[in-house]
């Protein structure tokens, strides 16, 4: 199980990632008041969620290595899901105020904006997110939790970035106007950063079953396995990044004489050595009599989820 490699990764180069943040993320709300900036607020508000979306995170991993009780029989394990799903919806409110106060600053008034300030503040910002992207983007492929942390991050790289920019508008040009227009570009990309992340909270929310898996194939497989005539009511879903469970039933060949524990063993080396599923969950029938579940066999049409219908 790899994913507890994962975990201790992420919660080490998380840690370290916050404390970059938190060193600076105080100088860049101050510059950018002083400058008059909205560009600079933005990207240094989204900087302080930053912070407490690594600290969500640590929190959610923390919480996720607490044991199952009788109450919680997966434990806090989805704790890490609803991290990133708190940090998506943050992205947006973020998105949302910079987009009011951008539309402010259009139609009333443009104020004076310090553009060298502007653009020594924003440099070191684009510094730090480098850094912590380079931190976060290991763990980020793992882990749903991670990834909200390192979308917040990009998107302030990015943001970083057009803050950069207005600034040299700003000192060349003259253009304070560039400094809401950034604000708009920042508040842009923060949603279209979010939104894949969004997605796949959603599906794991859902019970959707995992991107990864082909359940079309997994049952084929399964149904392969000598003494197995069919599987039905099949349910492949996400606990949390890395915990893949799956729970079936398996009707028996009613004429196999072989060892029904050895057809159990080599169904279950199917579905966690080919396919990585942790918790495996197998219901072994000889009839399909009393069985009162949804006997949806809609893998018998196909033998690939990617096949065209």
């Amino acid at each position: 199980d790899h994913s507890h490699d994962y975990r201790d990764l992420s919660r080490q180069r998380l840690t370290f990632s916050l404390f970059l943040i938190l060193t600076y993320k105080v100088a860049e709300i101050v510059g950018g008041i002083i400058s008059g900036s909205l560009a600079l607020v933005a990207d240094a508000l989204h900087m302080l969620t930053d912070g407490a979306a690594i600290a969500l995170a640590l929190f959610a991993i923390w919480l996720a290595s607490k044991p199952a009780t009788v109450e919680r029989t997966f434990g806090y394990q989805r704790a890490e899901v609803l991290a990133a799903l708190i940090n998506a919806l943050t992205l947006w409110l973020i998105a949302a105020w910079v987009f009011f106060e951008a539309y402010h600053r259009f139609t009333i008034e443009t104020p004076d904006v310090e553009g060298g300030l502007v653009l020594i503040v924003g440099g070191i910002g684009l510094l730090i997110n480098i850094i912590v992207a380079y931190l976060l983007h290991a763990s980020a492929e793992h882990s749903l939790n991670a990834e909200g942390a390192f979308q917040h991050v990009m998107a302030d790289l990015i943001g970083s970035v057009g803050v950069i920019i207005a600034a040299v508008f700003i000192m060349t040009l003259g253009w304070d106007i560039a400094d809401p227009m950034i604000g708009v570009f920042i508040g842009v990309l923060i949603i279209y950063s979010s939104r894949g992340l969004m997605g796949k909270v959603m599906h794991v929310l859902l019970e959707g079953t995992p991107r990864h898996i082909d359940p079309y194939r997994l049952c084929s497989e399964l149904e392969e396995v000598e003494g197995v005539t069919v599987i039905h009511d099949v349910h492949v879903t996400t606990v949390t990044s890395g915990y893949d469970q799956l729970s079936a039933h398996i009707l028996a060949d009613p004429d196999f004489r072989g060892d029904y524990d050895e057809m159990l063993r080599k169904l279950r080396r199917v579905a966690s050595e080919k396919f990585g599923i942790s918790h495996i969950t197998i219901q072994l029938e000889t009839s399909v009599k009393g069985c009162t579940e949804d006997h949806h066999v809609d893998h018998l049409a196909a033998r690939s989820r990617f096949v065209e219908h």
